[in-house]
């Protein structure tokens, strides 16, 4: 097991080339973080005790136990914000990215408009926390919508979120997620959006899971636009896949690492532990520990 003066003694030169710009974490932290998608019972106190008394130097807000609309939670009210990044520093940590659920592929006007406008949201409350990017969906091929026109169609509200947040200091992440896992149809929704401000959430597990890339050639094709990573592990069951403890699965979480380090990947090495869609799976202070020794492992290269 990776102790903590291990973390303390191999972090500062990982950080020194992976760093966020204009992010400052601390240089005795691995640039690991965890999503709170994979603790939906802890409170805010519990979240930070345990990132920071973990070795982890950031968090990734996915909803805040009952919450999933951030913006609503009283730690990230305009009167508490002031507070909560207080709270935030004396734990060394920061906030990665707001993983909002905005869905860019409603043809409707009146939902389009709703999914927008939580993409918005999410962007103020990403400026007002510091945070540097906000994650939404493309999400799926709309039945009876030809692909070419889904695709341009996902990638204007990308680009519509995308000058929103120009000048805030926050870019807007699709991930690779639902019909979206395969790297030519990123790529392509990426290009069409054709904004500073739009970039990449690479879930790992999904585009070797369900779009059958090996992770060199996902990295090779859209590494120039990766700025946030989900990782976890799993194994088939049946039809379906369960999630496993870090490395105990099928999925090559070593090799992405591995991949990502190689283009000089600068993010964070995000654990999304699916806790709140799949209460049956490990605890997420069994879980959580353990995911940051593997990684820690596989960022040192042992």
């Amino acid at each position: 097991m990776t102790t903590r003066r291990e973390f303390l003694e191999t972090s500062a030169a990982i950080l020194a080339a992976t760093a966020l710009p204009g992010v400052t974490v601390s240089s005795a932290r691995l640039p690991i973080g965890f999503s709170t998608l994979g603790c939906p019972k802890w409170d805010w106190p519990q979240i930070l005790d345990f990132a920071s008394g973990h070795g982890y130097a950031s968090v990734e807000l996915r909803g805040l136990q009952d919450t999933m609309d951030l913006p609503q939670r009283p730690e990230f009210a305009p009167a508490q914000l002031a507070a909560t990044k207080s709270q935030l520093a004396q734990h060394e940590l920061v906030i990665s990215d707001l993983g909002s659920s905005a869905n860019m592929h409603e043809m409707d006007a009146t939902k389009r408009a709703t999914q927008l406008d939580e993409g918005r949201r999410f962007i103020d409350l990403a400026q007002a926390l510091g945070a540097p990017y906000v994650r939404v969906f493309g999400n799926q091929y709309v039945p009876g919508v030809a692909r070419d026109e889904m695709l341009a169609h996902i990638a204007r509200g990308l680009r519509e979120l995308g000058d929103y947040a120009h000048g805030k200091n926050v870019t807007v992440l699709i991930e690779s997620h639902g019909d979206f896992t395969d790297s030519p149809s990123l790529q392509s929704l990426l290009e069409r959006a054709a904004s500073p401000n739009v970039a990449l959430l690479w879930d790992a597990h999904h585009t070797f899971v369900s779009g059958k890339e090996e992770p060199e050639e996902t990295v090779r094709r859209l590494g120039s636009y990766i700025r946030h990573t989900h990782l976890k592990d799993s194994v088939a069951a049946g039809n379906d896949r369960r999630y496993v403890l870090t490395g105990t699965g099928d999925v090559p979480v070593r090799r992405q690492v591995e991949a990502l380090k190689k283009i000089g990947y600068r993010g964070f090495y995000s654990f999304e532990w699916e806790k709140r869609w799949h209460p049956e799976i490990e605890e997420p202070d069994v879980a959580f520990a353990q995911y940051a020794t593997v990684i820690s492992g596989y960022l040192k290269g042992s």
